[in-house]
Formats: C-alpha cells, structure tokens, sequence
C-alpha cells in the first residue's frame, strides 16, 4: 500500500509539474490570437479613443488588439461581459471610476472581486462646458444663473450616479440649487447634444470634448479639479472662483484595463507587459496629456490596492450625495 500511494505521489507531482511548464510555455508564446477590449461606452467616447489609440500602438508590436463597444448601464453592461468571459487573457476589459462608483453603491451585482487588476490608462479632470452661444461665459455667471433658476438647468453625463453625476449635481449644490441631471450611454451622445443646444451645460473630459472646443461650439468654463489643465490653461478651477465640489474629500476619475478574476497568474504578467508598454508610449502619453489626462504606471496588485481605495470614496460619496439628499 505504502509503495502504492508512493507511486500515486509521484505521478501527481509529475502531472502537476507537466502543467506548470505548459502554463510558463503558453504565457511565453501568449497572445498566439486576437485580443477582444472590451470599452463598456460607446464609440468615439474618450474611453474609446484611448482603446483604439492603444491598438495602434500595440499594432506596430504585432499584437491584435479588436475594441469592442458594449455600452449600457454606466458601463455595467459591458463590464459584466468581462466577468464572465473565459479567462485565457483573450477578453479583457476597460473599467472606469463609473464602474467602481455601481459597485460601490450596490448598484450593479458586480463586484471588484471578479476582475483581475493590470494597468491604469489615464486620470482625468472633469469640466464643466457649456454651449458657445451660453448666456453665461464664465463660472461665476453660470452658477447665478443656476441659484436663479433651481431646478430648470440642465446637465448632461455619461452615465449615472457616477463622478461626472457627482459634480453635475455639486455644481448646484454650490450655491444652494439644483439641477437636472441628464445621463447618457457615453460622452460621444453628451457633446453632440451640448453642440446643438438640447442640453443647458455638461460634465465631460476634455479629450471628450476637445474637437468641439477647438471648432468654437462649446467653451469650457471651469475644472472640477485643484489644479488647472495644462492643456487648458486659461480655464479656471472651481476652487479658484471659491466653490467647492470635494466636500467630501477628493475624488479620482481614471481608467484601467482588467482580466476575469480567474485569469492565470503567468497569462496576467503577460497583459501587464503588453499593455503598459504601449500606455507608457510617447505617442499615447502625448495624446492623452494633450486631451487634458495624466498618464502614469500603475499595474497589477498595487492597482487593485487603489481600485479599492477609490471604491471606498465613492461609496461615502455617493451616499452623502444620492442618498441623504433624498
């Protein structure tokens, strides 16, 4: 008997060795196909900019990278195609501060538990826009007009019960107001609507809004940020013109790829190399910093430590500003 389970043992071990080799083996040569991104938002959003943007790059490597649109649901939707794609590392996807704001309000049965951490894309500030016909051309305007006419000013976000959601309703609490909030599947729908005057205002980012600016159909009127952007430069904060949109403490707006949870550790190492490589571009850090974004080098575990710092903000946050209020 003694003899026989010696025999097993070593036969486990061997099995189990064998695998470990053909795990390092498939991770060396991963990707061998295409890999699908899914961008929970839909297209020309600056989320998809900066996923098709990343393709390119990754492109030159060789490495096929198809950007999939799934929008719906503050990015819920597609974010839930992610979780439960098979985990080869073949279908990641785009997560976004909206995404962790749902789960962190119990909005979505998401949770971050089901996603594997491996890159941040950008950070981004968040800008109040209006139309270039406004009545109102600065911030201290904008928000007289809005203390003037509670609850009759409108302003478009991509999305719901999110930080664009968060500032849009700040923006009255200011000055003792409200507005109405108008969401939408994407940013892409909120300039086109802002453009053509549907919409009184908007909380976008600036490489969401950026094209329009430069073509004189919507002017930024103030940051919802500490510091001005340095592509922006004469656009003041809100802080500056003394309201303060971070009673609760500050926020972080940013994006982050993630793989199903159940992702092989070696196949994740790989998706951290190939898609930090191309996000440390020249060419990607220049595009995003030109559209107002900052783009460091976060990665893996140390991702998911921030991932679930901010999802504890939100969930203060969002009940201070959703739920008391009601």
């Amino acid at each position: 008997m003694y003899v026989f389970n010696k025999t097993i043992s070593k036969f486990v071990i061997s099995v189990m060795s064998s695998l470990m080799v053909l795990g390092s083996a498939a991770a060396a040569d991963f990707p061998i196909k295409e890999i699908k991104l899914v961008v929970p938002w839909n297209v020309g959003g600056s989320n998809d900019i900066s996923a098709r943007l990343i393709s390119r790059i990754l492109a030159d490597e060789g490495v096929t990278v198809v950007v999939d649109n799934v929008p719906g649901a503050t990015g819920t939707i597609g974010m839930t195609k992610v979780a439960n794609a098979e985990p080869d590392g073949y279908t990641i996807g785009m997560g976004t501060s909206s995404t962790i704001a749902m789960i962190a309000q119990g909005l979505t049965p998401l949770k971050n538990e089901q996603f594997a951490p491996i890159a941040r894309v950008t950070t981004d500030q968040l800008l109040l826009l209006v139309p270039k016909d406004s009545p109102t051309k600065d911030l201290t305007s904008f928000e007289a007009m809005v203390k003037k006419n509670p609850g009759k000013i409108s302003i478009g976000t991509p999305g719901s019960n999110n930080l664009n959601h968060i500032f849009a309703v700040m923006t009255g609490d200011v000055v003792n107001s409200e507005i109405i909030t108008v969401p939408y599947t994407g940013g892409a729908k909120v300039i086109v609507d802002l453009a053509g005057k549907q919409i009184t205002a908007a909380v976008l980012k600036p490489s969401e809004s950026k094209a329009q600016m430069d073509s004189n159909m919507v002017m930024p009127l103030g940051v919802f940020a500490n510091e001005r952007i340095k592509s922006l430069p004469n656009v003041p904060t809100f802080k500056e013109k003394g309201f303060n949109v971070f009673p609760y403490g500050p926020l972080v707006q940013m994006a982050y790829l993630v793989a199903p949870a159940k992702t092989p550790p070696e196949i994740q190492e790989r998706l951290i190399s190939i898609f930090n490589k191309a996000i440390q571009d020249p060419r990607f850090k220049a595009a995003s910093e030109d559209g107002g974004a900052k783009v460091d080098s976060l990665t893996g575990k140390a991702l998911g430590t921030e991932i679930v710092s901010v999802t504890n903000t939100l969930a203060i946050v969002g009940k201070k500003v959703f739920t008391e209020k009601k």
